[in-house]
């Protein structure tokens, strides 16, 4: 059983690490394509594939997380994910990156702040899966990440307007 449980870790951590490095291909990519003011149809289909890869990646994430509630559940651990801070975190991070996602699409949020929220989520999913935000609460890790989120908002724009076309 604990080798079914460590595939299913493994899993969830592949899946964030998959969308995480989606997200820094995808501004890197954005960049690159900028640097002549227009996105061409090569570029276009660049980014797509990106798309695939942040699909890719949450789908595992989140199959992986479900099926670590259920196996929880069936056998009955002592501690349940859903009373912990860190799946609640991991939740809140997933279900911001598709909303965001979504908002994007529909043009209804700037495209620096929505990929700058994007980018710093997959990040805190990364780093909610390897284990390395676990001991801290809910709330410290929100705050963490809307100042995150500022940070990279600020570097990601920096980038960008060092990439336009003097």
């Amino acid at each position: 059983m604990s080798a079914l449980v460590t595939l299913i870790v493994f899993c969830q951590a592949l899946g964030a690490i998959i969308g995480a490095t989606s997200a820094v291909w995808g501004e890197l990519a954005y960049i690159h394509a900028m640097r002549d003011s227009k996105i061409d149809h090569a570029e276009r289909r660049h980014l797509d594939a990106i798309a695939h890869g942040l699909r890719w990646g949450m789908s595992l994430l989140l199959l992986s997380s479900f099926a670590l509630v259920v196996i929880s559940f069936i056998y009955r651990s002592a501690t349940q994910p859903a009373v912990t801070d860190s799946y609640w975190a991991l939740v809140v991070f997933a279900l911001i990156i598709l909303f965001v996602s979504l908002e994007l699409s529909h043009k209804r949020v700037t495209f620096a702040l929505g990929s700058a929220i994007v980018f710093t989520s997959w990040w805190f999913l990364v780093y909610l899966t390897l284990g390395w935000l676990s001991p801290i609460s809910f709330g410290t890790a929100f705050a963490f990440f809307v100042v995150a989120t500022g940070v990279f908002y600020g570097i990601l724009q920096y980038a960008r307007m060092l990439a336009r076309p003097k």
